[in-house]
């Protein structure tokens, strides 16, 4: 059974509780529930810092993505959560389309959060960037040969790609952003090329792709940037060595391309929150330079926030041109992309 996770009773203790007894005018029992597809590592230390600086006490909830939402949807009306943190732009419609959320409306976070980067009508703002695009082995393949995500369905890649399956939300909204640009037909064609051009029955998760390519299962992947920055960034000496074998390319950079395909990790309000300005809060304060620093740090993705410096592991894979594209698309798109998908043989 899931318990809440108070930051009362981790990793802040006694010294929080003095702070937050200096805090004038901060009602002592103000407190938030959060559900977060986030691992605690990656999220808590932040809901920490809010606490200290506001005296609101959070109450976390740590799980799958999916599962989550599925909480959310059978508590209904009664559910203690006040903020849901999910991955991807197609999650967050998914909770959108599901009832469970309630629109805002914050200046701060329309000043600092590109438009496209946050729900049109107010039901989730993103927190972080994440780009999909695409790792090769350096000894089997010269980066002359590599382009745009529309080539790897060619000829000269039978037999040497790897990718995880359909039901992987990350792909969904990968092919939901090409339908929105190139059309439906001829992502399928795509779709359908790329297929047959598979190493290998898609399985396992972005860094299994990754781990196949260095192990010359296949010759390229297509995966989120952080799962390669963790690797660089393991501590077991065997994952690094693995990470060695790759190099990342950036595709849809030339003139007139759209770019490299990017989506959100984000946050929205619950409808069922008793404490919505508190909530607000905490998604301004997810949202400041501060902030957006430590998750980029943190969790090796980009910031939402412009101007908020990177740390170096990102900034040595380069610069790269991003789709511009608002990620209510991806959303909108995505029974479309699982039907394309099915229909193209992406088991």
């Amino acid at each position: 059974m899931t318990e809440f996770y108070s930051l009362r009773r981790v990793g802040v203790g006694f010294i929080l509780a003095a702070m937050l007894a200096t805090l004038p005018g901060v009602a002592a029992s103000e407190e938030l529930n959060v559900y977060s597809a986030r691992k605690e590592a990656l999220i808590l230390p932040l809901l920490d810092r809010f606490t200290v600086q506001t005296g609101i006490v959070v109450n976390l909830v740590t799980g799958k993505a999916d599962g989550l939402l599925k909480r959310l949807q059978a508590e209904g009306k009664l559910s203690p959560a006040d903020v849901f943190i999910t991955t991807d732009a197609g999650r967050l419609h998914r909770a959108k389309l599901a009832g469970v959320l309630q629109p805002i409306s914050s200046q701060i976070v329309a000043d600092v959060v590109p438009q496209n980067l946050r729900d049109a009508e107010g039901y989730w703002v993103g927190l972080s960037q994440r780009a999909r695009t695409l790792f090769y082995a350096r000894d089997r393949v010269s980066v002359s040969e590599l382009s745009t995500y529309e080539a790897l369905a060619d000829n000269q890649w039978k037999g040497r790609i790897c990718v995880r399956s359909s039901s992987n939300i990350y792909n969904q909204s990968l092919v939901a952003a090409m339908i929105d640009q190139l059309g439906e037909q001829k992502t399928e064609a795509w779709a359908r090329g790329l297929v047959a051009n598979f190493a290998q029955p898609p399985r396992g998760g972005d860094t299994d792709q990754l781990k196949a390519v260095a192990a010359g299962v296949c010759d390229v992947a297509v995966a989120n940037t952080y799962y390669f920055g963790r690797m660089l960034s393991s501590s077991d000496d065997a994952i690094r060595q693995q990470a060695a074998k790759l190099a990342l390319f950036w595709p849809n950079q030339a003139k007139g391309g759209r770019g490299v395909h990017v989506n959100v990790s984000g946050a929205a309000v619950t409808k069922s929150s008793k404490h919505v300005e508190s909530a607000v809060k905490l998604l301004e304060f997810l949202v400041s330079p501060e902030s957006q620093r430590w998750y980029a740090e943190v969790n090796d993705e980009y910031p939402v926030v412009g101007g908020v410096k990177i740390p170096k592991l990102l900034e040595d894979l380069g610069a790269f041109k991003s789709e511009v594209i608002a990620l209510n698309r991806l959303g909108e798109n995505n029974r479309a992309a699982l039907q394309l998908m099915d229909r193209a043989g992406w088991k």
